[in-house]
């Protein structure tokens, strides 16, 4: 067998055993926060769909056996034997033991004329192949050495659909195959050694690439590049392009907000990954020029939106780019934005408000928020703010291609915006809510009131210092805690009610720095930074004992932790450090 594989170990429990490129993982996380005994070949084509069960076993028996992983390969181990996978490409899994069995077993249990799938031996490749109705395709087992007993042939119904490999004790190994219908017969051309070779090679030179600053002093930084790494797929379906799933658990889509932060933390070292990352929800704008709530392989949802945090994003991931963007990028870049903006200056703003509006917590990315609770359709502060820096980001762009009287538009429609945002919402001290319909106003304990710090140096210095007096009672010793724990409405798991997130995070980090509080921004990066160094890259983490929550392999909290970590490390000289920090705007 082979020695361990170097780089990061990780738990299966934690963060799925996947590929560069592949729609295919291995997992015990089988649907929404549901989890197996039993690892299983997991797809994420045409949504998130058990293949195989994958069962060590001995005499027909399932054996207890330890899991171990490392971003090129797969064990499980137990005192008489073990077995092993490794992705040979992103549609090819090779796995072989020794004293150690493996049973494969279709994890529908039932075939039906419309669901299911079917068992059968292929002359044709001397293979055996499951076809399933969910996925609408085929997974090819090839036997390449070993003795091997199968059941469940052709069978109807319900009925058990197996391939067990190493029933004798002696050494197997087999390929199983993600494939449509006329593939080539399998045939190995290279070795199970070889591929464990090769994967740690290319995870290696991605890790150098994204995170070449990384040091004793950021030991999570090669699990977070692997979390980036293993959660990308090819193109296929409505993806269009090489694009960043959020998870490949049960969150296995790109949200309208969630991908600007891995682009940002690609963008100086793996420059057209990220740019792709920017663009791929821009391909589904619509003519009205709003983005998709979110797109994954086979479905791309209209309901919602997201909040406009794109102008700014694109301007950061472009500051940190190697490279100076062709005219042509610039000018897609400017269209596209463009278009989003209008998006929310016209079918976003109601008659006579001057300011535009969210029609539920889902739009502003902050699905239940306190700040939704009184009414859904709400003139928010940090919508206002987004499109602030959105509409200079355009306003850049357009005079950089020579459309002085467009950049001229912008500004000016900037400037009226920041203005009306004070006029409208700030009271007391502090930012309000305002109900489209009603015209009811209200505060909250909520951290949402205060994301109009991403305004920076475009705050009054007394309206940034009171921001940043009222983020700092948010501060708890692992991070920002979206509610105030002080609040009612505190939840520990209370998604947007509570726990600490990574967007928000990165948002008012950036806004505290470019407002010039940079005591507090480094204050709130260490805190996050060693929370993921503790619980790992979670969805989102509880506020006060900083476990990790809900889908724990999550790609913009690995990416924020990245933002940070290499920031921090170009702050204080850090080794092989060449990733320069954004420009303040």
């Amino acid at each position: 067998m082979t020695a361990a594989a170097p780089g990061p170990a990780f738990s299966v429990q934690e963060i799925p055993f996947s590929t560069y490129g592949s729609w295919l993982a291995i997992s015990p996380v089988t649907a929404l926060a549901t989890y197996s005994d039993d690892l299983h070949l997991m797809t994420h084509t045409t949504g998130m769909h058990p293949v195989l069960r994958l069962t060590p076993v001995r005499d027909g028996a399932r054996v207890e056996a330890d899991v171990s992983a490392t971003p090129a390969r797969l064990a499980w181990s137990e005192q008489r034997g073990n077995a092993e996978a490794a992705f040979e490409s992103p549609d090819t899994i090779r796995l072989r033991g020794a004293g150690l069995g493996l049973r494969l077993t279709a994890a529908a249990p039932e075939l039906t004329p419309f669901t299911g799938t079917y068992f059968s031996f292929d002359p044709a490749t001397g293979a055996y192949v499951l076809t399933s109705y969910e996925t609408g395709r085929r997974y090819r087992m090839t036997v390449l050495h070993g003795k091997f007993a199968t059941e469940g042939q052709e069978s109807l119904g319900a009925a058990e659909r197996s391939l067990t490999v190493g029933v004798d004790g002696l050494p197997w190994e087999i390929a199983v195959e993600e494939c449509t219908t006329g593939r080539p017969r399998y045939t190995p051309t290279v070795t199970f050694d070889q591929i464990v070779v090769s994967s740690t090679r290319d995870f290696t030179a991605f890790a150098d690439a994204i995170a070449p600053w990384r040091d004793s002093t950021t030991p999570a930084a090669e699990l977070a590049a692997y979390v980036l790494w293993s959660a990308t797929v090819g193109p296929a379906g409505l993806v269009g392009r090489p694009t960043v799933l959020m998870s490949k658990h049960w969150m296995d889509k790109v949200w309208s907000w969630d991908h600007c932060f891995n682009a940002m933390a690609l963008a100086a070292g793996a420059p057209e990954l990220a740019l792709d990352q920017f663009h791929v929800v821009f391909d589904h704008q619509d003519d009205g020029g709003a983005l998709p709530d979110s797109v994954t392989h086979s479905e791309v949802l209209y309901n919602f939106v997201k909040p406009p945090i794109h102008g700014w994003a694109f301007g950061r991931l472009r500051r940190t780019l190697p490279r100076t963007l062709e005219r042509s990028e610039i000018e897609q870049a400017y269209e596209r934005l463009t278009a989003w903006t209008r998006f929310w200056l016209s079918a976003r703003r109601g008659p006579g408000n001057p300011l535009p509006h969210y029609q539920h917590g889902n739009d502003s990315g902050w699905d239940n928020a306190t700040a939704f609770d009184p009414e859904r359709l709400v003139e928010t502060a940090d919508l206002s703010a987004f499109l602030v820096l959105q509409l200079r980001e355009l306003s850049r762009l357009a005079t950089e291609l020579g459309e002085e009287t467009e950049a001229g538009h912008w500004t000016a429609t900037a400037d009226r915006l920041h203005s009306d945002l004070f006029d409208r919402l700030w009271r007391d001290g502090r930012f309000h809510t305002r109900g489209v319909a009603s015209a009811a106003e209200w505060r909250t304990e909520g951290l949402l009131d205060l994301m109009p710090i991403v305004l920076g140096a475009e705050l009054p210095p007394r309206v940034a210092t009171a921001l940043a007096e009222r983020i700092t009672t948010h501060l708890t010793e692992h991070g920002l805690a979206t509610e105030h724990p002080g609040s009612p409405h505190y939840r520990s798991d209370g998604y947007w009610r509570g726990p600490i997130w990574a967007p928000s995070t990165i948002l008012i980090e950036d806004g505290l720095r470019r407002a010039g509080q940079t005591e507090l921004a480094d204050d709130i990066s260490e805190r996050f930074r060693s929370l993921c160094e503790r619980s790992g890259f979670a969805e989102n983490f509880d506020a006060l004992t900083g476990a990790g929550l809900r889908d724990r392999a999550y790609t913009w909290t690995a990416s924020a932790y990245l933002l940070l970590a290499a920031e921090h490390a170009n702050r204080s000289g850090g080794r092989g450090s060449r990733c320069p920090s954004p420009t303040p705007i």
